[in-house]
Protein backbone atom coordinates (compact mmCIF):
# COMPACT_ATOMS: atom_id res chain seq x y z
CA UNK A 1 0.00 0.00 0.00
CA UNK A 2 1.08 3.61 -0.57
CA UNK A 3 1.23 6.17 2.20
CA UNK A 4 -2.33 7.35 1.68
CA UNK A 5 -3.70 3.82 1.87
CA UNK A 6 -1.63 3.14 4.97
CA UNK A 7 -3.07 6.28 6.57
CA UNK A 8 -6.62 5.14 5.77
CA UNK A 9 -6.01 1.76 7.39
CA UNK A 10 -4.39 3.43 10.40
CA UNK A 11 -7.37 5.76 10.72
CA UNK A 12 -9.79 2.83 10.59
CA UNK A 13 -7.80 0.97 13.24
CA UNK A 14 -7.93 4.01 15.50
CA UNK A 15 -11.65 4.41 14.88
CA UNK A 16 -12.29 0.76 15.70
CA UNK A 17 -10.30 1.06 18.92
CA UNK A 18 -12.19 4.21 19.90
CA UNK A 19 -15.51 2.60 19.10
CA UNK A 20 -14.67 -0.44 21.23
CA UNK A 21 -13.39 1.73 24.08
CA UNK A 22 -16.46 3.97 24.09
CA UNK A 23 -18.85 1.01 24.44
CA UNK A 24 -18.89 -2.19 26.46
CA UNK A 25 -17.34 -3.98 23.48
CA UNK A 26 -13.86 -3.43 24.91
CA UNK A 27 -14.72 -5.68 27.85
CA UNK A 28 -14.53 -8.62 25.44
CA UNK A 29 -10.82 -7.89 24.97
CA UNK A 30 -9.27 -6.19 28.02
CA UNK A 31 -9.92 -5.41 31.67
CA UNK A 32 -12.18 -2.48 32.51
CA UNK A 33 -9.29 -0.59 34.11
CA UNK A 34 -7.52 -0.35 30.74
CA UNK A 35 -10.28 1.70 29.14
CA UNK A 36 -8.47 5.09 29.40
CA UNK A 37 -5.36 3.63 27.74
CA UNK A 38 -7.49 2.11 24.99
CA UNK A 39 -9.19 5.43 24.26
CA UNK A 40 -5.85 7.24 24.26
CA UNK A 41 -4.41 4.67 21.83
CA UNK A 42 -7.33 5.20 19.45
CA UNK A 43 -6.83 8.97 19.48
CA UNK A 44 -3.08 8.61 18.85
CA UNK A 45 -3.65 6.24 15.91
CA UNK A 46 -6.16 8.55 14.27
CA UNK A 47 -3.91 11.58 14.83
CA UNK A 48 -1.00 9.68 13.28
CA UNK A 49 -3.16 8.87 10.24
CA UNK A 50 -4.14 12.53 9.78
CA UNK A 51 -0.51 13.62 10.19
CA UNK A 52 0.60 11.08 7.59
CA UNK A 53 -1.88 12.42 5.02
CA UNK A 54 -0.87 16.01 5.78
CA UNK A 55 2.85 15.35 5.38
CA UNK A 56 2.23 13.33 2.22
CA UNK A 57 0.22 16.18 0.72
CA UNK A 58 2.86 18.70 1.73
CA UNK A 59 5.60 16.62 0.09
CA UNK A 60 3.54 16.31 -3.11
CA UNK A 61 3.01 20.08 -3.29
CA UNK A 62 6.76 20.61 -2.82
CA UNK A 63 7.53 18.13 -5.61
CA UNK A 64 5.08 19.83 -7.97
CA UNK A 65 6.69 23.18 -7.25
CA UNK A 66 10.11 21.76 -8.05
CA UNK A 67 8.84 20.36 -11.37
CA UNK A 68 7.33 23.73 -12.30
CA UNK A 69 10.80 25.29 -11.92
CA UNK A 70 12.41 23.22 -14.69
CA UNK A 71 12.01 23.36 -18.48
CA UNK A 72 9.00 22.07 -20.34
CA UNK A 73 10.87 19.16 -21.89
CA UNK A 74 12.38 18.18 -18.62
CA UNK A 75 9.00 18.41 -16.99
CA UNK A 76 7.42 16.21 -19.63
CA UNK A 77 10.22 13.68 -19.32
CA UNK A 78 9.91 13.72 -15.56
CA UNK A 79 6.15 13.31 -15.82
CA UNK A 80 6.50 10.32 -18.14
CA UNK A 81 9.09 8.77 -15.82
CA UNK A 82 6.88 9.46 -12.84
CA UNK A 83 3.89 7.84 -14.56
CA UNK A 84 5.99 4.81 -15.45
CA UNK A 85 7.26 4.63 -11.90
CA UNK A 86 3.73 4.88 -10.48
CA UNK A 87 2.57 2.24 -12.92
CA UNK A 88 5.27 -0.14 -11.78
CA UNK A 89 4.62 0.75 -8.17
CA UNK A 90 0.91 0.06 -8.59
CA UNK A 91 1.72 -3.30 -10.15
CA UNK A 92 3.68 -4.28 -7.05
CA UNK A 93 0.74 -3.38 -4.80
CA UNK A 94 -2.22 -5.61 -5.74
CA UNK A 95 -5.67 -4.54 -4.69
CA UNK A 96 -6.05 -7.76 -2.75
CA UNK A 97 -3.98 -6.09 -0.02
CA UNK A 98 -7.12 -4.11 0.84
CA UNK A 99 -8.54 -7.33 2.25
CA UNK A 100 -6.48 -6.48 5.31
CA UNK A 101 -9.22 -3.99 6.13
CA UNK A 102 -11.89 -6.69 6.53
CA UNK A 103 -10.92 -7.68 10.10
CA UNK A 104 -11.38 -4.04 11.08
CA UNK A 105 -14.98 -4.05 9.89
CA UNK A 106 -15.50 -7.31 11.78
CA UNK A 107 -14.22 -5.57 14.92
CA UNK A 108 -16.54 -2.61 14.34
CA UNK A 109 -19.68 -4.53 13.38
CA UNK A 110 -19.47 -7.81 15.31
CA UNK A 111 -19.05 -8.23 19.06
CA UNK A 112 -17.18 -11.49 19.73
CA UNK A 113 -18.57 -13.73 22.47
CA UNK A 114 -16.76 -13.98 25.76
CA UNK A 115 -14.73 -17.10 26.42
CA UNK A 116 -16.95 -19.80 27.84
CA UNK A 117 -17.38 -23.41 28.85
CA UNK A 118 -15.34 -24.97 26.03
CA UNK A 119 -12.26 -22.95 26.97
CA UNK A 120 -12.89 -23.54 30.67
CA UNK A 121 -13.04 -27.32 30.37
CA UNK A 122 -9.94 -27.49 28.18
CA UNK A 123 -7.86 -25.28 30.49
CA UNK A 124 -6.73 -26.08 34.01
CA UNK A 125 -8.10 -24.05 36.90
CA UNK A 126 -6.05 -20.92 37.53
CA UNK A 127 -6.74 -20.75 41.26
CA UNK A 128 -3.78 -19.42 43.22
CA UNK A 129 -3.21 -18.70 46.89
CA UNK A 130 -4.55 -15.23 47.81
CA UNK A 131 -2.39 -12.72 49.67
CA UNK A 132 -4.71 -12.98 52.65
CA UNK A 133 -8.27 -13.54 53.81
CA UNK A 134 -9.93 -10.30 54.92
CA UNK A 135 -12.86 -10.55 57.31
CA UNK A 136 -16.13 -11.06 55.49
CA UNK A 137 -19.00 -8.60 56.01
CA UNK A 138 -22.12 -9.58 57.88
CA UNK A 139 -25.28 -10.68 56.14
CA UNK A 140 -26.72 -13.77 54.52
CA UNK A 141 -26.58 -14.71 51.79
CA UNK A 142 -23.12 -13.23 51.39
CA UNK A 143 -22.25 -12.20 47.79
CA UNK A 144 -18.88 -13.66 46.77
CA UNK A 145 -17.14 -14.04 43.46
CA UNK A 146 -15.95 -17.41 42.24
CA UNK A 147 -12.26 -16.72 42.87
CA UNK A 148 -12.83 -15.49 46.43
CA UNK A 149 -14.92 -18.50 47.39
CA UNK A 150 -12.51 -20.94 45.76
CA UNK A 151 -9.46 -19.34 47.39
CA UNK A 152 -11.01 -19.43 50.86
CA UNK A 153 -12.32 -22.97 50.39
CA UNK A 154 -8.96 -24.38 49.27
CA UNK A 155 -6.29 -22.32 51.02
CA UNK A 156 -8.18 -21.31 54.18
CA UNK A 157 -9.88 -24.72 54.37
CA UNK A 158 -13.25 -23.00 54.54
CA UNK A 159 -12.68 -21.53 58.01
CA UNK A 160 -14.04 -18.11 57.04
CA UNK A 161 -16.96 -19.72 55.20
CA UNK A 162 -18.30 -21.97 57.94
CA UNK A 163 -21.84 -21.20 59.11
CA UNK A 164 -22.26 -18.75 56.24
CA UNK A 165 -24.60 -18.83 53.28
CA UNK A 166 -23.00 -17.49 50.12
CA UNK A 167 -24.34 -16.25 46.79
CA UNK A 168 -22.15 -16.75 43.71
CA UNK A 169 -22.70 -16.07 40.01
CA UNK A 170 -20.91 -17.71 37.11
CA UNK A 171 -21.48 -19.63 33.92
CA UNK A 172 -22.12 -23.36 33.75
CA UNK A 173 -19.56 -25.79 32.36
CA UNK A 174 -19.99 -29.56 32.16
CA UNK A 175 -17.17 -32.10 32.14
CA UNK A 176 -17.11 -35.25 30.01
CA UNK A 177 -19.32 -37.06 32.54
CA UNK A 178 -21.88 -34.24 32.75
CA UNK A 179 -20.74 -33.01 36.18
CA UNK A 180 -21.54 -29.27 36.54
CA UNK A 181 -19.11 -26.51 37.46
CA UNK A 182 -19.63 -22.83 38.12
CA UNK A 183 -16.89 -20.87 36.34
CA UNK A 184 -15.57 -17.37 35.83
CA UNK A 185 -12.72 -16.52 33.50
CA UNK A 186 -10.04 -14.47 35.27
CA UNK A 187 -7.90 -11.86 33.52
CA UNK A 188 -4.45 -10.53 34.21
CA UNK A 189 -4.61 -8.06 31.33
CA UNK A 190 -6.70 -9.14 28.38
CA UNK A 191 -8.81 -11.99 27.03
CA UNK A 192 -5.73 -13.60 25.49
CA UNK A 193 -4.48 -14.54 28.98
CA UNK A 194 -7.90 -15.46 30.44
CA UNK A 195 -7.92 -18.56 32.64
CA UNK A 196 -10.81 -20.28 34.40
CA UNK A 197 -11.50 -20.57 38.11
CA UNK A 198 -13.90 -23.42 38.78
CA UNK A 199 -16.25 -24.45 41.58
CA UNK A 200 -17.89 -27.87 41.57
CA UNK A 201 -21.60 -27.96 42.35
CA UNK A 202 -23.30 -30.48 44.58
CA UNK A 203 -26.60 -30.60 46.46
CA UNK A 204 -29.81 -29.28 44.93
CA UNK A 205 -28.62 -28.86 41.36
CA UNK A 206 -31.16 -28.14 38.59
CA UNK A 207 -31.90 -31.36 36.68
CA UNK A 208 -31.08 -29.74 33.33
CA UNK A 209 -28.13 -27.41 32.87
CA UNK A 210 -26.92 -25.99 29.58
CA UNK A 211 -23.24 -25.07 29.14
CA UNK A 212 -22.57 -21.31 29.09
CA UNK A 213 -25.83 -20.56 30.93
CA UNK A 214 -25.28 -17.94 33.62
CA UNK A 215 -26.41 -19.17 37.01
CA UNK A 216 -26.71 -17.60 40.44
CA UNK A 217 -26.38 -20.19 43.19
CA UNK A 218 -26.95 -19.91 46.93
CA UNK A 219 -25.41 -22.48 49.21
CA UNK A 220 -22.89 -23.35 51.87
CA UNK A 221 -19.29 -24.46 52.09
CA UNK A 222 -18.46 -28.15 51.82
CA UNK A 223 -15.09 -29.77 52.33
CA UNK A 224 -15.52 -31.82 49.17
CA UNK A 225 -12.79 -31.29 46.56
CA UNK A 226 -11.61 -32.80 43.34
CA UNK A 227 -8.61 -32.49 41.05
CA UNK A 228 -8.92 -30.71 37.76
CA UNK A 229 -8.24 -33.30 35.02
CA UNK A 230 -6.37 -30.54 33.16
CA UNK A 231 -3.34 -29.65 35.24
CA UNK A 232 -4.41 -31.34 38.49
CA UNK A 233 -5.36 -28.13 40.34
CA UNK A 234 -7.74 -28.23 43.29
CA UNK A 235 -11.43 -27.61 42.63
CA UNK A 236 -13.57 -26.85 45.69
CA UNK A 237 -17.28 -27.57 45.86
CA UNK A 238 -20.35 -25.68 46.96
CA UNK A 239 -23.41 -27.30 48.54
CA UNK A 240 -26.23 -25.70 46.56
CA UNK A 241 -29.53 -24.99 48.31
CA UNK A 242 -31.17 -23.04 45.49
CA UNK A 243 -30.28 -21.54 42.14
CA UNK A 244 -31.71 -19.51 39.31
CA UNK A 245 -30.62 -18.51 35.80
CA UNK A 246 -29.54 -14.89 35.39
CA UNK A 247 -28.56 -12.70 32.43
CA UNK A 248 -24.90 -12.52 31.49
CA UNK A 249 -23.19 -9.67 33.37
CA UNK A 250 -21.94 -6.54 31.66
CA UNK A 251 -18.36 -7.67 32.31
CA UNK A 252 -18.16 -11.46 31.81
CA UNK A 253 -14.64 -11.70 33.24
CA UNK A 254 -13.70 -11.83 36.90
CA UNK A 255 -11.42 -8.84 37.57
CA UNK A 256 -11.07 -9.56 41.27
CA UNK A 257 -8.43 -12.19 40.58
CA UNK A 258 -4.93 -10.75 40.44
CA UNK A 259 -3.12 -13.89 39.38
Amino acid sequence: MNRKAQAIVLFLVGGAVLRAGSTDLYLRYVKAGLRPLLLAAGVVLMAAAVATVWYERRARVADEGAVDGVGEGTREGSGEGLRESEGGHGHREPRVSWLLVLPLFALILVAPPALGSYTAMHTGTALQRPWGFPALPAGDPLPLNVADYAGRAVYDHGRSLEHRTVKITGFVALDGHGAPYLVRMALNCCAADAQPVKIGLTGRIPPVLEPDTWLQVIGTYTAKRSKDPVGGGAIPYLEVSRSRPVPAPRDPYDESWNG
